[in-house]
């Protein structure tokens, strides 16, 4: 296997603590880096691990891993971990992950899943969603579909999961999450390939050429994943196509570098709202 086998990688970078008197990986822990790349792996299939798994009725058990070392990683490495679903049975998944420096192979290891019941841990089928998700994502596929629209088509999609970002998450009032300008406006929600909104953002009314973008949201545990590009290309583009010549928004200073990185620039101080430190951020169209 090289690295173009594998759609998805997962890179880190060797700390001190996994290394030897010889500064070479224990070999114990290879098997804690393909752990980590599978994890990673559901991130890239924009599936709430947890949630999706035992929203399908089971959960995955290992039940064999095996290694077979190439050459040793060093202190210091960036390592890029391949992992593939590499085949399903009636009820097992089995992922194939390299271990890779560069173009390099350290080490091969195979890890078997078994779907089971999260109680009792019988096996069960895996469920065919699963089955078109892993296989659609080893075949290139999309694993996400971005859905535009009012707020009386999206709303059933899109609250659940603001409560769950800035109500439960950030601790905003209900009274200031909720407000009369969902109705004027134009919402974006991105969902996966079960259904699930993984992130959402709304586009309000222009003034004067000037359109402003709010309530951006994303899943916890799956940031990081580009996600939110999505939902703000798509409510930039609309604005875009309306007519609108400048973009504003108020980011909350945690998210500001990654409005910096859409081309959004910073204006003026920082302010308070929602108890949360924001600051006013624009971008031309």
């Amino acid at each position: 296997m090289n690295r173009q086998d594998f759609r998805f990688f997962h890179a880190l970078r060797v700390r001190w603590v996994e290394v030897d008197m010889q500064k070479i990986v224990f070999n114990g822990h290879y098997l804690m880096y393909l752990d980590t790349a599978v994890s990673d792996y559901w991130r890239a299939l924009a599936l709430p691990y947890e949630q999706s798994l035992h929203g399908m009725g089971g959960d995955l058990f290992v039940v064999k891993s095996s290694l077979e070392y190439k050459a040793s990683a060093l202190y210091d490495d960036l390592l890029h971990i391949g992992m593939r679903c590499a085949r399903i049975g009636n009820s097992s998944i089995v992922f194939d992950g390299v271990v890779f420096r560069g173009d390099q192979v350290l080490v091969k290891g195979e890890l078997v899943y078994v779907y089971a019941d999260p109680q009792t841990q019988t096996s069960k089928p895996v469920p065919q969603a699963l089955r078109d998700i892993l296989l659609g994502f080893e075949q290139g596929e999309d694993v996400t579909a971005l859905q535009l629209g009012s707020w009386e088509a999206l709303q059933t999609l899109a609250a659940p999961l603001r409560t769950e970002v800035f109500v439960d998450e950030q601790g905003v009032d209900q009274a200031l999450e909720w407000d009369e300008h969902d109705a004027l406006c134009i919402h974006a929600v991105l969902c996966n390939r079960l259904g699930a909104p993984v992130a959402t953002g709304r586009l309000l009314p222009s003034v004067n050429g000037v359109a402003k973008i709010g309530r951006m949201a994303v899943k916890r545990v799956l940031r990081g994943q580009r996600l939110g590009d999505q939902v703000l290309s798509a409510l930039m583009n609309a604005a875009r196509q309306r007519g609108d010549t400048e973009i504003l928004l108020h980011a909350q200073c945690s998210a500001e570098k990654f409005y910096l990185r859409q081309g959004f620039r910073r204006q003026g101080e920082v302010f308070m709202e929602a108890n949360m430190a924001h600051v006013e951020m624009v971008c031309a169209l």
